[in-house]
Formats: structure tokens, C-alpha cells, sequence
């Protein structure tokens, strides 16, 4: 697997959700004999023993459940230790989710309405409306769930020397919203190991249906941001696709980044192998002080 990928061109990588602990042995091996750099981890990495499935949302800082939240607590703990291993720079962190608001139901039923092309219509607005107050209305719980649990993390974190990088989430349902978001980076703005993740898929997922503008929301995250998962976004929802073959405009969006951020392209395993280099060479002209970005598996 990290041969594969640096075969690609690329020669830092980014230790992502859903790696099985039987190839941690394999990957320290590869990282020790100085095969690759690591950029940072994602949670949690390896995946729990008793998930069988890529789920980085199998355990959440919001449940209802404790035992939930404190599995979640202990796998985080355990993949700071492991990012550290690795000289990770940063820990990118899902934080949860109303559970209250299933996605199908709620903005989930906007991006069908999309896709029918009933976007201007009076009907997608009224749901728009609807879907942001009933997310207003529910969302402070399982927020200060959210922040007691960074809190907690964030002094394992400063011993540990990595940054914890809380990413932008492509539902509306999940935590932190924007508001939230805006709200958590100010609570945490005098501590130097919390930061803001910029993921361009998910966030333009919500520009597409209206729910933000993905350049003045960059800006607005501008002071907290750590780095960013670059991939792009086929009309209106699938995301995870190769940069430049969907609706992205990077060369206006990264002049809110500074060149030495990481940059780690996010991509979905069936992408084709030539399509990636062919990418990665337009990137390599366009933003040259940024060629170390990093791959995962999606």
C-alpha cells in the first residue's frame, strides 16, 4: 500500500481511519526504515479491534451512550501515542453528530431535491429553513459534549507535541456545524494544539446546497487553520474525485492557506492511478510549494 502510493509521486503520507491493526506493523517498518514522512493521523488509526468496517464515526464524543464516548476517548488517546510515533504534526478529529437529525430525513432530503434540479424552487427553501432551526434548536447538547471531550484531549495533546486539527464535516447533522465551529476555534483560540481542518469535498457539498459560501467560510477560518484534505466534488454530491475533474476552484480558495500547510489529497480507491499523476502534475505548476501533499484512501 505505501509503495503503491508513492509511486504516485508523492512521498509524505497522511496514517488514516479504517487501517486494520495487523498493517501497523508493516507501515512502522516502512516509516522506520525512512520510506516515507508522515504529515499527521487521522482518528482513529488503526481502527478498533471490534469495528469491521471503516467507521471513523463508530464511536462519538456526543452519544447518548458513555460507554460510547469513552471508547471514543481511549482510541484518541491511543492514536495521539501512535501520531507521535510517527513525528505526526497533526490529529484530524470527527467530533459527532445530532443524533436527533438522521441525514436522510433532514439535508439529505435537499441534495435530492438537487439532484431533480428543484434547488431554486420555493419548496427546497422552505426545507432549508426548516432543516437550520431544527439544527439550531438541538445542537448545543451534544456541542458541549463536543468541547469537554477537546478539552480533555487537548492537554494529551501538548504533551505529545500534535496539534489536534478538527475537520469541517460534509453534513449539516453533524458537530461542529459552522456557527459551532466559529464558536469552538474562538473558545479554544489561546491554546496552540487546537486548530480548524479544512476538508474542500465536504465543505463544498454544503456550499453547492446553500448552507455556506466555501470562499467567505474560508476566510472567516483563516486564523485557526492547521491544513487541508484536498479532493474534489462531481455536481452535486460525490466527492472524494481527483482534483481538477469536478466543480473546485483551488487557485481562488488557497489563497486563504499559507504554502508550508499540509495539503493531503482525500481520494476515493476507485480513482484511476494515471488520472492522480496527471493531477498531481498540474498541482505541482500551480502551487509549487506544496508538492508534498500527501495521499490517503478515502
Amino acid at each position: 500500500m505505501v509503495e503503491e502510493i508513492l509511486e504516485l509521486g508523492f512521498d509524505t503520507l497522511e496514517l488514516s481511519h479504517g487501517m486494520t491493526v495487523a498493517k501497523l506493523p508493516g507501515i512502522r517498518k516502512a516509516f522506520e526504515a525512512g520510506t516515507f514522512r508522515c504529515s499527521g493521523v487521522h482518528n482513529f488509526f488503526p481502527s478498533p479491534t471490534e469495528v469491521m468496517i471503516d467507521a471513523p464515526d463508530a464511536y462519538e464524543f456526543t452519544s447518548h451512550r458513555p460507554h460510547q464516548r469513552n471508547r471514543a476517548m481511549e482510541m484518541t488517546l491511543r492514536t495521539l501515542e501512535i501520531a507521535a510515533e510517527f513525528k505526526a504534526e497533526y490529529l484530524v478529529l470527527h467530533m459527532g453528530s445530532v443524533p436527533l437529525m438522521p441525514h436522510k430525513k433532514w439535508t439529505g432530503r435537499l441534495t435530492e431535491m438537487a439532484k431533480a434540479g428543484r434547488i431554486l424552487s420555493a419548496e427546497y427553501a422552505a426545507w432549508k429553513v426548516k432543516c437550520v432551526k431544527k439544527r439550531e434548536k438541538t445542537g448545543p447538547l451534544y456541542v458541549s459534549r463536543a468541547v469537554a471531550a477537546l478539552e480533555e484531549i487537548a492537554g494529551k495533546a501538548a504533551e505529545f507535541g500534535v496539534k489536534l486539527a478538527v475537520e469541517s464535516r460534509s453534513k449539516y447533522e453533524d458537530v461542529p456545524s459552522e456557527r459551532e465551529m466559529s464558536a469552538l476555534q474562538e473558545h479554544f483560540k489561546e491554546h496552540p494544539w487546537v486548530g480548524y481542518w479544512h476538508d474542500f469535498g465536504h465543505v463544498q457539498l454544503k456550499h453547492t446546497l446553500g448552507l455556506l459560501d466555501h470562499d467567505h467560510w474560508l476566510g472567516l477560518m483563516e486564523p485557526y487553520l492547521i491544513g487541508a484534505h484536498v479532493h474534489d466534488v462531481h455536481w452535486p454530491h460525490r466527492d472524494h474525485r481527483v482534483p481538477f475533474t469536478g466543480t473546485l476552484d483551488y487557485q481562488h480558495l488557497f489563497r486563504h492557506f499559507k504554502p508550508e500547510m499540509p495539503h493531503v489529497w482525500e481520494l476515493s480507491p476507485t480513482r484511476e492511478a494515471q488520472q492522480i499523476r496527471d493531477a498531481l502534475q498540474i498541482w505541482k505548476k500551480l502551487f509549487p510549494a506544496t508538492i508534498d501533499a500527501s495521499v490517503v484512501p478515502a
